[in-house]
This record gives C-alpha cells, sequence and structure tokens, in this order.
C-alpha cells in the first residue's frame, strides 16, 4: 500500500513517518512544507509540499498516485486563527479542497483529521454524530474542512482528536505535557484552569488510529483520543506527580480570566466506542501516556 503523509514535520506527521517507514506493507511518502526536520527515519521518500498552492498539491498526487492520503496538515494554534482568519483559511479550508480534488483525480483514499473545537463543549464528552457548533474560527475551519471531504464524493474517513501531546526531533510547538513539565521544574507558581476537559491524546495512539482507518480503508467520521476525561488541572497534577515535581505551586483558576482571544469549548473529550468496535483502536491512560513519554526523553 502506497500511503502519503502530509504536514510530516508536524508531531503526528513524525510519529506517522517512524511507525510506517518500519512497515514491510507499506510505501512511504513524506511530505511538509520546507526540509524534512525528521532524521532519524529510512526508508520513506520525502518531498517538500506547500498544500496551499493547489498546482503542487494536484503535482505530488499525481507524480506519487498513493492508494492513500493522511492529512495531518493544519494550523492549530486557536489564538492564531482567531488573528489571521486569511492565514487560517488558506491551510484548513482551501488546502483541503486541494488535496480533496487530488484524491479525486487520481482515486486516492482519505484520512483526514478533524477536531474537538467543531463543537462548543456544553455537552461532552462528545459521539460521533453529535452536534458541531464551534465557538472559534479554529473550530469553524475544521467544521467547514469536514464539510468539504463529506461532500467531495471521495472515499474518506475523518478522524477528530483532543489535545494531542508527545515529543519528537525538531518541534515546532510545545503542548499540555511539555510545558507542564517544564513550567513545574522551573518551581514557579503556575496558574492552570480547573474549567477545560479534555481527552488528552498521546502521538503515538492518534498515529495508531490513522494507520488502522488507512489500512481499512474506513469511510465516516471517527473519535481518535486518549481514553480518560480530564480537566487542565488534573492533566497538570498528573505531570507533576509522574515527575515528583511540586503540586503547591499550581494555582486553579478558571478560564474566564484568562482573556484568550479565541473562545475554548469548556468540556469536550470522546466517547470512543465506534473507534474501538469497528477499527480495532485501543488507546493508553494518560498515566501510561505519560510513562511512554518519558521513556522517550530518556
Amino acid at each position: 500500500m502506497k500511503i502519503l503523509i502530509t504536514g510530516s514535520n508536524g508531531l503526528l506527521g513524525q510519529k506517522l513517518v517512524l511507525k510506517l517507514s518500519q512497515d514491510k506493507e507499506v510505501e512511504l511518502i513524506a511530505t511538509a512544507r520546507g526540509k524534512n526536520r525528521l532524521t532519524k527515519a529510512t526508508n520513506y521518500t520525502y518531498t517538500s509540499l506547500d498544500i496551499t498552492n493547489r498546482k503542487q498539491v494536484l503535482d505530488v498526487i499525481g507524480q506519487h498516485q498513493p492508494d492513500v492520503v493522511i492529512n495531518t496538515a493544519a494550523m492549530t494554534n486557536v489564538d492564531a486563527c482567531e488573528d489571521d482568519k486569511l492565514g487560517c483559511d488558506k491551510l484548513n479550508v482551501d488546502a483541503v479542497q486541494y488535496i480533496v480534488d487530488g484524491c479525486k483525480a487520481n482515486n486516492c483514499h482519505l484520512v483526514h483529521l478533524s477536531t474537538d473545537f467543531i463543537f462548543d463543549g456544553t455537552a461532552g464528552p462528545y459521539k460521533e454524530e453529535d452536534e458541531p457548533n464551534p465557538v472559534s474560527y479554529y473550530g469553524e475551519s475544521k467544521l467547514k474542512a469536514e464539510k468539504i471531504v463529506q461532500e467531495s464524493g471521495v472515499a474518506a474517513a475523518i478522524l477528530r482528536t483532543v489535545l494531542v501531546y508527545g515529543i519528537v526531533e525538531d518541534m515546532s510547538r510545545s503542548n499540555i505535557v511539555l510545558w507542564a513539565k517544564g513550567a513545574l521544574e522551573k518551581g514557579e507558581a503556575i496558574n492552570v484552569v480547573n474549567d477545560q476537559f479534555r481527552s488528552p491524546t498521546l502521538a503515538e495512539d492518534l498515529a495508531d488510529g490513522c494507520i488502522l482507518a488507512a489500512k481499512q480503508k474506513a469511510t465516516g467520521v471517527y473519535n481518535i483520543s486518549g481514553k480518560d476525561q480530564l480537566n487542565v488541572m488534573q492533566i497538570v497534577e498528573a505531570v507533576a506527580d509522574f515527575w515528583n515535581l511540586d503540586k503547591s505551586i499550581i494555582n486553579p483558576i478558571s478560564s474566564t480570566t484568562l482573556n484568550q482571544r479565541a473562545k475554548r469549548p469548556p468540556v469536550t473529550g470522546f466517547v470512543l466506542d465506534k473507534a474501538r468496535n469497528e477499527l480495532g483502536y485501543n488507546p493508553h491512560s494518560f498515566a501510561e501516556g505519560i510513562a511512554v513519554l518519558s521513556e522517550q526523553m530518556g
């Protein structure tokens, strides 16, 4: 099976390359903007690809003729999306249209990543068929992308995920676990919200979900996240417990005091029954996930 990944320099993208490049049944093409950041994997082809350039997208997909395209590339900084709606649309909406066009022209199956932020967070944890109602521009852009995929006629799986964490080479962005560990190690007091609930997702688990969907050529919407629903305070406390760091410097605060440019859904997290039953998805608990990450940090 020939698989092409977009966004291979990102956290999920790098995990997919590490897993799929070791898979004898897969011929892998990794694509991202600029140079390849990953030095630790072999047995794959890397091609620079700017997914906001329609011609490039159609040329690269046309040249490689993959069986499956896994689209992990997106603008995921929620406040940046609120500030730069045009840039957000280019990456999260227009680029998805180009990828869909490329998949259609070359008869590729598509695995597309989406988010819990398509929901307003008044009734989490969510099932796949619950009604989306985004409260941020990021959420709106990802919902628009889902509709493009669903209305395209392309055979596709949409995988929604939540608060991904993990560690890879040359990371462009931090994540909740690395941030919490770093902040607590400095020993300075930190403010952490206690009224936002999520199902934090280990990057390896999300990669496994993508691979399961790709190999089975699954279609439809699937929730792919961690299994535990925790508030952000509990997440940070679990990090403190694991690395024996001082929990007394964690100050619980309400998200209303944060003044973030984009609104966040208060309670998300996912019901995973469909992914478990149909794909065989089986994620780590948050405690197990932190242990996996710790081992990788060495």
